[in-house]
């Protein structure tokens, strides 16, 4: 048994809820404490989550240009697909990126341990790793044990993989000719869009009545529309069992009343993440796999010394919006637990990783209209007039904006297209700064490029 440690902040989980909260108080002269499973950092992002899926999804994007050789005066053969060359880049990437991190760990003060981090009270915290076992009390607890694939608890649901087994380090899941995902959330789209993109002949099966829900109507529909031409998608359709052995499977779903079949080499399930608290989290009152209730401080509520930022909370599991939660916990801590920083949720950027892209900050136009009525102005720049998406040969997109029409604020914006991830970026600035319709059409943006779009978009309210 090792010695206990008495620390000013303990932190179960080194994930982008973690990680960026403890280098910043072990700065600002804090005793840190972090335990996390890995023994790096970086959490599902990197393990299994946003940085190994876009290393296989760029591969399938590079695949995917090839079908407009021609479009560019260009000739040649398609790029042959060697899953385990796609397979072993991704591994590069993720191992280069556990370097740094390590090093990262090294160069600091934290107190970092492989291993498991037990809830024993609200003061205390037990500490296993493989050769020991050791509590920690503590000042302020951090928990940011993340989130994991949702199930659905139906026969057969140990056939299936899920995106973490699909990116992990060193996978072994066989490349599919006709994969079928149960769930139109972003991982599913954005699985069924990759595959497609590698030459593979996709299914999606999705119980509710559109995909990607949560998002703006009209981005939703643009997405259904563009994927739907490429890859068999099934809406409405519960997903009863899963049947087969290795490489020849069957989904049994009811749709109508009607009950249907579809085969396929491979089934993914996509149907969400559940959030996952520590292990004994029931001792203050909550359940251990569902969201932490929190303040926008990202206190507990009741246990103003605990935090739980990132997708523990269930709020907006996001690796990005995890880092901010953790910056915002840091700045709250260092300040003594006052609240000096809070979340603004409704600021935090979306991308959904398809080819095209969607991406969306801010109040959707359903939403908009419901909080301020008719007081609302919506813009929008098509890609069918941009000169660089004619020149990409990528012109089905828009830019959409939703202005205040008192104040001219800009109160979301909705994206559809190639660069859409990138174009949101200054527009979830724009959100989170109350920025109005005249500051950004007096910005000149690059040309030619699409970014002008926003500009122009802008102008259209107020020129």
């Amino acid at each position: 048994m090792a010695t206990n440690l008495t620390v000013d902040v303990a932190i179960i989980g080194a994930g982008g809820g973690g990680y960026p909260a403890a280098f910043f108080l072990d700065k600002a002269g804090f005793r840190v404490l972090m335990v996390d499973p890995i023994g790096n950092l970086g959490g599902n992002c990197l393990a299994e989550g946003c940085v190994p899926s876009k290393a296989v999804r760029e591969a399938s994007l590079i695949r995917s240009y090839a079908k407009k050789y021609s479009f560019f005066g260009l000739s040649g053969p398609s790029p042959q697909v060697d899953w385990n060359g796609i397979l072993a880049h991704k591994d590069r990437v993720q191992k280069t990126r556990y370097e740094l991190h390590k090093s990262e760990i090294q160069q600091s003060g934290i107190l970092f341990y492989k291993g498991i981090g037990k809830i024993v009270d609200d003061k205390k915290i037990e500490v296993s790793t493989e050769n020991e076992s050791f509590y920690v009390t503590f000042k302020y607890l951090i928990i940011a044990t993340g989130s994991r694939p949702h199930t659905l608890q139906i026969p057969g649901s140990e056939l299936t993989v899920s995106s973490h087994d699909l990116f992990k380090l060193e996978s072994s899941v066989p490349f599919p000719t006709k994969p079928i995902i149960i769930g139109g959330g972003y991982i599913g789209v954005e699985v069924a869009s990759m595959f497609e993109n590698l030459g593979c002949k996709p299914s999606i099966l999705e119980f509710s009545k559109s995909l990607i829900g949560g998002f703006d109507k009209e981005l939703s529909q643009f997405l259904f529309q563009r994927l739907q031409s490429r890859i068999s998608i099934e809406l409405e359709a519960q997903v009863k069992f899963v049947k087969g052995k290795e490489g020849n499977y069957e989904v049994i779903y009811v749709k109508n009343g009607q009950e249907l079949s579809l085969f396929g080499d491979l089934v993914i399930m996509a149907t969400g993440r559940e959030c996952v608290s520590p292990e004994g989290i029931e001792i203050l009152g909550f359940q251990r796999f569902k969201a932490l209730p929190v303040t926008n401080t990202l206190q507990l509520y009741d246990f103003p010394h605990i935090y739980a930022p990132g997708d523990v909370n269930g709020k907006s599991m996001l690796f990005h919006s995890a880092v901010l939660q953790s910056r915002i916990t840091a700045h709250n801590i260092a300040a003594g637990g006052q609240s000096v920083a809070r979340m603004d949720w409704k600021s935090v950027p979306y991308a959904v990783f398809t080819e095209p892209e969607i991406a969306s900050v801010g109040l959707t136009e359903e939403e908009a209209i419901h909080m301020f009525g008719h007081r609302i102005e919506v813009t929008k720049y098509e890609y069918a007039i941009d000169a660089r998406a004619e020149i990409l040969g990528e012109t089905e997109g828009f830019i959409k904006l939703i202005f205040d029409c008192e104040d001219k604020r800009l109160l979301g914006a909705h994206i559809g297209g190639i660069e859409a991830s990138q174009l949101i970026a200054p527009l979830a600035l724009a959100v989170r700064e109350g920025l109005d319709a005249e500051a950004l059409a007096r910005v000149a943006f690059p040309h030619p490029m699409i970014s002008e779009g926003i500009n122009k978009a802008a102008r259209a309210f107020s020129p």
